[in-house]
């Protein structure tokens, strides 16, 4: 995928485009997520996911016991 990495910013129920751009990058995989796919994301920590199993990948690193 060619273009501009977007800069969002994530709340609850939806993202704000702080700057325009044509994708995210998944913080577990580094796969380019189009903002028009982009579903998972966690907004305390501020990052996207590209499916939920990067999103299920993220909260067991940051769920260990």
């Amino acid at each position: 995928m060619n273009g501009n990495k977007a800069k969002l910013k994530f709340n609850p129920n939806n993202f704000e485009i702080i700057e325009g751009g044509d994708y995210v990058v998944c913080a577990v995989s580094g796969k380019k997520i189009p903002l028009n796919q982009l579903t998972y994301w966690n907004v305390e920590l501020q990052e996207a996911y590209f499916s939920p199993k990067e999103a299920q990948q993220r909260y067991e690193e940051l769920n260990k016991k």
